[in-house]
């Protein structure tokens, strides 16, 4: 009985070790730029921030989606706010994490940067705001002298 327990014991270290290695060792690391298109909480009983990049090469083409998870709060928070802008995500690589607990994907990103602000919106022309909208520099009616 004693040989069992201690066998039921080095099997369940050594499982733990090997969770512990494959989450802190990474396959590849390396850079993401496009535009963030979706990012939602999702799972049944694990949730994990599930999120979806298209990296466009030029307007107009065919955008090749980029799937990833996010598992520190503050990234994903952030990633909200830039939600519909240009972004570059900065993501590790995980092989060897078993089930959707530790996300539905095999990147992790682990921080990102902006470009900066949003491309113009079509129809301005040399910084002109389209018909209806306020110029971004103008001051508007309301406001007090």
């Amino acid at each position: 009985m004693k040989k069992l327990l201690l066998a039921l014991l080095v099997l369940i270290a050594l499982t733990t070790l090997m969770f512990v290695f494959f989450w802190h060792w990474s396959y590849s690391t390396g850079d993401r730029a496009g535009y963030l298109q979706k990012f939602s909480r999702k799972g049944w009983i694990c949730k994990t921030w599930e999120g979806e990049l298209a990296m466009v090469t030029l307007p107009g083409t065919v955008s090749e989606k980029f799937p990833f998870t996010v598992h520190d709060e503050q990234v994903a928070q952030g990633l909200r706010k830039v939600m519909g802008q240009r972004v570059d995500l900065q993501y590790e690589e995980k092989v060897g994490l078993p089930g959707s607990c530790f996300g539905e994907t095999r990147h992790f990103v682990i921080g990102f940067t902006t470009d900066g602000p949003v491309a113009p919106m079509p129809g301005a022309a040399n910084g002109a705001a389209p018909a209806g909208l306020p110029a971004s520099g103008a001051a508007s009616a309301t406001a007090a002298p």
